[in-house]
C-alpha cells in the first residue's frame, strides 16, 4: 500500500535521482482507520487539483474500500512497486495550509494522538461538510450570439433580459434576471432553448454572518500601568519575534483595555488577532467590547451553527476579520496575517480539553506564536503557578498591573466561619446571618448582589434515614441529584435520569432525606428571603438556549435583576458596575478533592468572583462562606495576594515533583469489567515501568489504583500516574508512543487513553 513517513513535508520534495520509476505522490492521513501515513499514486487527470491540505477520497486495504483521508505532503519518490491511486479530490480549496498542517503533526506528536484524529479536530465540521454552501446558477450569452444578439426577433422582455444579462454577466441568477426586469423565467427559458443565453454553475456561501448593531466607543484614557504594559506588548510585535508576555493584573485593573489598544496598533499595520476566552458567558461581553472598537470581528463558540462557523471560518481566511474572538478552539482560526494572540484569563482549565485530542490551547497558541514570530500574551489577575513559575526564571516577561483603573480599591474581603453558623443556622438555610445581613443593606441601597455556589440542581444527594442507603447513578460511582423543576434524579456525568423515589429503593421501606445544596435549593431560599427583589439564575441547567448567557447577563447590567446567583459562569471577566456584594456560599466545595490543584483552583474561583464587586464608583464587599478559614488558599484569597499564595503553593509542588517542576502523565483504563480493568491496569503500568528502566529514566510511578471516580458511564476506571523530572517529558512520551502501538489490540471490553500534564484528576 505505502510507506510510512517520519517526516512530514508540505512542499514537493525534490530528489536528485532520475530513474523511470520516480513519481509523484501523496503522503495521506485518515481520520479514521489505520494512523501511519500512506503514499498514493497521483493521476494525471488529479495533478491540479490534489494538493496539501485538501481531503481526497482513496482506495484502503485489500478489499480497495474506499476512504477520505487528508493530503498532509507531495512528494517524488522512487518506487519499486505499484502504488494505489487516488480517486478523487473532495475540496476545492485547501482547509489547511502549510504551517497549520506543521501545527497538526506537532500536536500529534505532543499529544500522543493519531495525527488523522488532529486534523479532524482542527477543522470544524461544518467546514468539511460546506455546511450552507449551496450550487448557484448565473446567467451568460454564449458565444455564438455575443455580438448579434441585437439582431434577433426578440420580444421586449427578452431584449431586457439580455441587457441585463450582458451588464452582469455571470453574476445572476435566473430568478434574479426575472425579478429585476419585472417577469416570469419564462423569458429566460425561452431563450436558454433558443441557444442565446447559457447557465455557468458554482458553488458559493450562501450563509450569512450574523453582525450585532454595536455603538462605536473611543479608546479609553491608559493608565501609567496600562500605558506601560501596552508598550511592552508593542515593542515586542516591532521586534519580528516571538516573545511571551505573562500579564498580571488585578481583577478590574484593565486588561481588556491594553489588549484592545495593541490589536487597534496591530490591525493598522494589517495584521490580525486572536482572543480566547475560557467561558461562552464571557464570549458575549468580550465580543461587545471588541465589536464597539473594530469594524469586522469574528466569534467562534459552540453554540454556532455548522453554516455560521463555516461563514466565519471562510471571513477568517480571506482576511476580512480583524480580531477573532473565541474559546479553546478559536486558535485554529486560519487567520492570514496573524500579528498577535492573547489568552484572557489563561490559568482556567476549560483551556484543556477533556476529550481526544487533549490539547492545551496555551501550548498551540505558543506553538502558533513561535511559527509566525509574533507575541503571545497571557492574560489573568491569577495566572496559573506554571505561568507564574515561567515569568519567575525569566521564560515569560512578567507585566504587572497591581492596581485598579482610577485607582479604584479592590472590595473588602472577609470570611464567615460556617463551623460555627452552623450550630445556629435559623431558618435563612445556605445564607449566614452575617452574609443575609450584608445583602439587605446592599439591596436597600440599591446595589447588585453576585452569590457564587458551584454546585448546580437542588440536593447533591438522596440518602435513606433508616438503612443508610444513597439513591446512586447504576452507571456510575456517585449520587444522584435532584433537579425540583423536572422532579427527577440526574447523573451529571452521564445524564442518566429516574423519576424521583418516594421510598428507598434499597430497604423498600424507608424514608427519604434530602440532602446538600445546589444553584436551584439557593434560588428558592434567595426567593423566600428576599421576596421583594428579582433573582435570576445561571448554570448549565438555564443557559442551554443559543444567546441564554447573552440575555441574562443584559438583564443583570440593566438593574432588571438585583440578584445573580450561578455556578462558576458568573465568577470570572464579568464587569458590573453597580454590584456592591459578592457572596460565595460555600468556599470549600473543591477545595479537598483529591488533586493537587485543588487549593489553586480554590484560590483562583475565590479571588475572580471577589473581583466582580466595586468596579464602579461604590465600594464593594465580598463574604466568603468556608469551614477552612485558616486555609492559606482561602487566606490569600481574602487578601487579593497571588504572590502570598504562590510562595505557600509552589514549595509543596517542587518537594513532590509536581508541575511545574515536573512532568505529570495520566494514564486511564476504562473496562467493562471491574477485573480486566484491574488485571490490564497493572500490566499497563508494568509496561511503562520495564519501558523507563530500559531507558534509564528515574520516574516515580503513583498506583495503577481505582480512580476516584471509579466507574462512569458503565465502565470500570483505573488510573495510575507517572512523575519525572522536566527533562525525562520527551522520553516519557516516546513510551507513551510505544505503549500505544503494544497494546493497540486489546480486549474490545477494555480502553485507555494517555492524558499528558492533566487538568483533570478525578
Amino acid at each position: 500500500m505505502g510507506d510510512k513517513k517520519q517526516i512530514f513535508l508540505f512542499k514537493e520534495k525534490q530528489t536528485t535521482l532520475q530513474d523511470q520509476n520516480e513519481v509523484l505522490t501523496a503522503s495521506v492521513v485518515f481520520s479514521e482507520g489505520p494512523a501511519e501515513v500512506y503514499s498514493y499514486l497521483i493521476p494525471e487527470r488529479l495533478r491540479k487539483e490534489v494538493c496539501p491540505g485538501k481531503r481526497i477520497k482513496v482506495p484502503l486495504g485489500r478489499a480497495n474500500r474506499k476512504m477520505i483521508g487528508y493530503c498532509v505532503a507531495l512528494e517524488k519518490i522512487t518506487s519499486t512497486r505499484r502504488l494505489k491511486e487516488i480517486d478523487s479530490v473532495l475540496d476545492e480549496t485547501t482547509l489547511l495550509n502549510e504551517k497549520m498542517i506543521e501545527m497538526t503533526a506537532w500536536m500529534a506528536e505532543q499529544f500522543l494522538a493519531p495525527w488523522g484524529q488532529i486534523l479532524e479536530s482542527v477543522v470544524p465540521a461544518g467546514v468539511r461538510e460546506q455546511a450552507g454552501v449551496r450550487e448557484k446558477t448565473y446567467l451568460f450569452i454564449t458565444d455564438d450570439f455575443c455580438q448579434r444578439w441585437q439582431e434577433e426577433k426578440l420580444s421586449p422582455k427578452q431584449r431586457k433580459v439580455l441587457e441585463l444579462v450582458a451588464k452582469y454577466s455571470g453574476r445572476l441568477s435566473p430568478g434574479e434576471v426575472a425579478h429585476r426586469v419585472g417577469s416570469t423565467v419564462a423569458p429566460i427559458q425561452s431563450l436558454r432553448k433558443r441557444g442565446i443565453l447559457d447557465v455557468i454553475r458554482k458553488r458559493e456561501m450562501v450563509a450569512e454572518v450574523k453582525h450585532s448593531q454595536v455603538q462605536k466607543e473611543g479608546d479609553k484614557l491608559l493608565s501609567p500601568q496600562q500605558t506601560n504594559a501596552k508598550d511592552q506588548i508593542l515593542k515586542a510585535v516591532y521586534s519580528k519575534k516571538q516573545k511571551t508576555l505573562l500579564l498580571h493584573g488585578v481583577t478590574g485593573s484593565g486588561k481588556t483595555e491594553v489588549y484592545i489598544q495593541a490589536i487597534q496598533e496591530i490591525v493598522r499595520a494589517g495584521q490580525q488577532a486572536i482572543v480566547l476566552v475560557p467561558e461562552i458567558s464571557l464570549t458575549p461581553q468580550t465580543r461587545h467590547r471588541f465589536q464597539a472598537r473594530f469594524d469586522s470581528v469574528a466569534v467562534l463558540h459552540s453554540h454556532l451553527s455548522a453554516s455560521e462557523r463555516h461563514a466565519h471560518w471562510q471571513n477568517i481566511a480571506s482576511g476580512k476579520v480583524q480580531v477573532v474572538v473565541g474559546a479553546r478552539s478559536a486558535i485554529f482560526a486560519p487567520v492570514p496575517q496573524l500579528g498577535l494572540i492573547v489568552l484572557d484569563e489563561e490559568h482556567e482549565p476549560s483551556f484543556k480539553q477533556d476529550t481526544a485530542p487533549r490539547y492545551h490551547a496555551r501550548e498551540i497558541a505558543f506553538f502558533r506564536a513561535q511559527q509566525e514570530g509574533v507575541p503571545l500574551v497571557l492574560g489573568s489577575a491569577t495566572p496559573s503557578l506554571e505561568s507564574w513559575y515561567k515569568a519567575s526564571v525569566g521564560e515569560y516577561q512578567l507585566l504587572s498591573m497591581p492596581d485598579r483603573v482610577a485607582k479604584q480599591p479592590l472590595p473588602s474581603v472577609s470570611t464567615v466561619d460556617l463551623r460555627e453558623e452552623s450550630k445556629n443556622r435559623g431558618p435563612r438555610g445556605a445564607i449566614a446571618r452575617k452574609l443575609y445581613l450584608a445583602m439587605k443593606e446592599a439591596l436597600r441601597e440599591k446595589g447588585q448582589v453576585i452569590l457564587l455556589l458551584n454546585r448546580r440542581g437542588h440536593d447533591t444527594h438522596i440518602q435513606c434515614h433508616d438503612c443508610g442507603a444513597v439513591v446512586a447513578c447504576p452507571d456510575c460511582d456517585i449520587a444522584l441529584t435532584y433537579h425540583l423543576n423536572e422532579d427527577r434524579l440526574s447523573c451529571h456525568y452521564c445524564d442518566y435520569q429516574q423519576p424521583a423515589p418516594k421510598v428507598c429503593t434499597d430497604c423498600q421501606q424507608g424514608t427519604i432525606r434530602y440532602g446538600g445544596l445546589g444553584t436551584q435549593k439557593l434560588e428558592i431560599q434567595i426567593q423566600k428571603l428576599f421576596p421583594n427583589h428579582t433573582s435570576l439564575r445561571m448554570d448549565t441547567d438555564t443557559m442551554k438556549k443559543a444567546g441564554s448567557h447573552e440575555e441574562a447577563l443584559a438583564k443583570f447590567r440593566k438593574g432588571e435583576v438585583d440578584i445573580l446567583l450561578g455556578t462558576q459562569m458568573i465568577a470570572k471577566g464579568l464587569d458590573f458596575p453597580n454590584v456592591t456584594l459578592v457572596g460565595v456560599i460555600n468556599a470549600d466545595t473543591a477545595l479537598h478533592f483529591p488533586d493537587f490543584r485543588s487549593a489553586e483552583r480554590t484560590f483562583q474561583l475565590v479571588t475572580q468572583v471577589a473581583g466582580r464587586t466595586g468596579r464602579g464608583e461604590r465600594e464593594g464587599h465580598v463574604l466568603v462562606q468556608t469551614y477552612s478559614p485558616d486555609h492559606p488558599a482561602i487566606m490569600a484569597a481574602v487578601k487579593h495576594d497571588f504572590e502570598m499564595f504562590a510562595a505557600t503553593e509552589l514549595p509543596a509542588r517542587k518537594e513532590f515533583g509536581y508541575p511545574p517542576f515536573g512532568t505529570l502523565v495520566r494514564v486511564v483504563v476504562r473496562s467493562d469489567t471491574e477485573k480486566k480493568g484491574e488485571t490490564f491496569s497493572d500490566q499497563l503500568a508494568d509496561y511503562f515501568e520495564k519501558e523507563a528502566n530500559k531507558e534509564g529514566l528515574s520516574i516515580r510511578m503513583l498506583g495503577p489504583i481505582p480512580a476516584p471516580i471509579a466507574k462512569i458511564r458503565g465502565k470500570f476506571r483505573f488510573h495510575f500516574m507517572l512523575q519525572a523530572d522536566l527533562q525525562t517529558q520527551q522520553a516519557l512520551k516516546r513510551i507513551g508512543q510505544s505503549a500505544l502501538r503494544a497494546f493497540k489490540r486489546i480486549d474490545p471490553d477494555v480502553q485507555w487513553i494517555i492524558d499528558i500534564n492533566p487538568m483533570e484528576m478525578l
